[in-house]
């Protein structure tokens, strides 16, 4: 449970985002910079693969705006909860790749997905319903990441830092925004919001202070309807039990949160 660790292999390699089969035991998956690659491994990392087609779904125009010298890395890297060989992977900044076959072969960028790529997540209970978030905007896909749709009503900024989604009523789901030119500024102007149905999206507060100077990160429980958290990068812990309307700050036992809130 975390107590103690072990090297799981790839050492050397630039790991930029992990994956772990709810479906097959061991089956864990590797996004990489130096090159943008894709790993796999069967035995829980004790042996790895790299999956070579994708070099040839890489594109000369992948790049990074992050880190010189700009070079593209995997930085999303999602499972369907019910079928380990399909695969989403997101790149900073270059496409939405899908592969059905455990990552022998790979599609082209997925269209309606925004190329500038920070998560994508599977709803854990209804596999054909996926999301992003995305410097463009918050996409989702309802034919297990084929195509996709950005929902971008109601923003008051589109630049989108998390997602995640409610485990019983996939329609439900959440965003971490920003202005673009803001996000990563020390007044980052974020703000979280909710989407339900066709409706646009609604800002959330309940408690919350109006915006933070800088992305708060986003989970959503997986066995829990209505359960959020809410992290940030002073070390402060957010709580709602009702879909976001209301929420209670945790007793400070974390350190800085900058890009990922894992709820189990």
């Amino acid at each position: 449970g975390g107590r103690t660790w072990q090297a799981g292999g790839l050492e050397g390699v630039s790991i930029r985002s992990l994956a772990v089969s709810a479906q097959c035991p061991g089956v864990v998956y590797a996004g990489t910079k130096d090159p943008a690659a894709v790993y796999a491994s069967e035995d829980g990392g004790r042996h790895w693969e790299e999956r070579t087609a994708f070099r040839r779904a890489r594109r000369w125009y992948w790049c990074s705006p992050a880190e010189k010298p700009f070079t593209p890395y995997v930085l999303a890297l999602a499972l369907s909860p019910a079928d380990s060989n399909l695969i989403l992977a997101g790149i900073e900044v270059g496409a939405v790749l899908r592969s059905s076959d455990g990552g022998q072969s790979w599609s082209g960028h997925r269209g309606g997905a925004d190329r500038d790529c920070h998560q994508l997540h599977f709803h854990p209970r209804q596999p054909n319903w996926a999301y992003q978030a995305g410097g463009g905007g918050p996409a989702v896909s309802r034919d297990g990441g084929i195509t996709w749709r950005k929902h971008r009503s109601g923003l008051e900024g589109h630049y989108t830092w998390n997602v995640a989604c409610d485990p019983q009523q996939p329609e439900i789901w959440y965003a971490v925004t920003a202005p673009f030119f803001k996000a990563h500024s020390t007044n980052a102007q974020a703000a979280l919001y909710r989407h339900a149905g066709a409706a646009p999206w609604q800002k959330l507060a309940g408690g919350l202070p109006p915006s933070w100077p800088a992305l708060p990160v986003l989970a959503a429980h997986p066995n829990a309807a209505g359960h959020l958290y809410l992290a940030t990068r002073q070390g402060a812990l957010w709580h709602s039990q009702d879909y976001g309307d209301s929420w209670h700050l945790l007793p400070p036992t974390i350190g800085p949160v900058w890009f990922q809130l894992l709820v189990l």
